[in-house]
């Protein structure tokens, strides 16, 4: 028995008693340092398994519960999900099995259902693998589900919930040349610019990694900027700018970017990927809404339910109910309507969220034309590669949705519009 193996499930296993139990996102378990003890190899084994049993959560307990009479406590329940997980995706039986066993004995207030987590696993070795492949897509929560469906339809909402259930691949934003990223590490260069890979491996160890030729960027999240189309020279002001994405985009083109966010942590990670890559731009940890001055254009990446990124972020749903939603929605339109103060006359924003709730994107936008009589949509501005005219919206912006592109890998989820103040 590999103590090895007993040690990266319980970690997976405490991941989903936070998330499950206690509403806890896993970038904020894994930040907080909830594998630290673990190597390097084992963190992200264990991540792994985590973001794979939240996937298959329905799907898990479909089958767990044809074998318990009333559920276990939370974290059996969960030893349970995580090892029927492993067992129908081909993992070895004697292994898992003998370390869902251990895992629950090795708690005194657990260590009684041992027998019971052995009996339920050796049904599920001998039934579960056949009937995983016959079970439905799993479905979004009902609070995110039927909005979804009401904004997209049922069969756009079924096309979602594949994306989300496949996963998602990786993307990377070369800094200058994206066709010649594409050659050094293998990928896919998409029509967008972006190149994907289907099985990375270590970030780190990707050829131009050290470099600095490209950073780690969904291909959906690398739109707003190629929108806002800065120009060598402009004053360009990049508002929530963490992790660095956008911002590293906005240099690359020669602009002179200042960029802002309120999180020290996460504007360091900025920092460092600015040296990587050799680029430059002015970083400002600070509230965006006491910001000042005139600037030829501001990309605006507001905080939002972050509901367009769940193909990566299979815990968000579980871990959110919704109910924050409405002050976000708030929060958005104030910085949406600061934004806008901070341009010179004929200057442009792209206001963009990783969201699928219209709320947060085509009802933000509309709502700011009422508001602003000074400020119109370019539509012309989503004439970029890649970017297919049935996604653009009634108003003018851009909607993204994980089943686009679903024969290459799908997307994020995104909103963007670009506006300009009128001179």
């Amino acid at each position: 028995m590999s103590k090895t193996g007993v040690h990266t499930r319980r970690s997976a296993v405490y991941l989903l008693d936070q998330v499950l139990g206690e509403g806890r996102l896993l970038s904020e378990l894994i930040s907080a340092g909830a594998l630290e003890r673990l190597a390097p190899q084992d963190r992200a084994r264990a991540q792994r398994l985590a973001l794979e049993t939240l996937r298959g959560l329905e799907r898990t307990d479909r089958l767990l519960q044809k074998h318990l009479q009333k559920y276990p406590p939370l974290t059996v329940r969960n030893v349970l999900r995580l090892a029927t997980l492993e067992l129908c995706q081909g993992g070895a039986a004697h292994g898992v099995v003998n370390d869902a066993v251990e895992i629950v004995g090795l708690n005194k207030r657990t260590q009684s259902m041992k027998g019971l987590v052995n009996a339920v696993l050796r049904k599920v070795v001998a039934q579960g693998p056949d009937a995983w492949q016959v079970l439905r897509v799993p479905r979004l929560p009902k609070w995110l589900r039927g909005p979804l469906v009401q904004a997209y339809g049922g069969d756009a909402v079924i096309g979602i919930e594949a994306a989300h259930f496949a996963g998602a691949t990786m993307d990377l934003t070369a800094k200058f040349d994206g066709a010649a990223v594409a050659d050094d590490v293998g990928g896919c260069l998409l029509s967008s610019g972006s190149v994907r890979l289907k099985n990375a491996g270590q970030v780190s160890a990707l050829p131009g990694f050290s470099e600095g030729n490209w950073w780690v960027q969904d291909a959906a999240a690398a739109i707003p900027a190629l929108v806002l189309n800065a120009r060598k020279g402009e004053t360009v002001l990049d508002l929530c700018a963490a992790p660095g994405g956008k911002t590293m985009q906005l240099a690359a083109t020669g602009a002179n970017v200042t960029a802002v966010d309120d999180n020290p942590a996460r504007m360091e990670r900025v920092r460092e990927n600015l040296k990587r890559t050799g680029l430059q731009a002015k970083l400002v940890v600070g509230d965006l809404m006491a910001q000042s001055g005139a600037y030829d254009a501001v990309l605006l990446d507001a905080p939002c339910s972050a509901t367009g990124t769940i193909r990566r972020h299979p815990d968000l749903p579980h871990a959110k109910d919704g109910s924050e939603f409405s002050e976000l929605i708030g929060m958005q339109s104030w910085m949406l309507d600061h934004g806008l103060t901070l341009l010179k006359p004929g200057g442009r924003l792209v206001y963009c969220t990783c969201s699928l709730l219209p709320d947060e994107g085509e009802v933000q936008v509309e709502e700011a034309l009422t508001r602003h009589k000074n400020v119109r949509v370019l539509r012309d501005a989503l004439s970029i590669p890649g970017i297919e005219p049935a996604w653009i919206t009634e108003e003018g912006g851009l909607r993204l949705r994980p089943d686009y592109w679903a024969d290459k890998g799908g997307m994020d989820g995104f909103y963007v519009a670009c506006l300009q103040k009128i001179l």
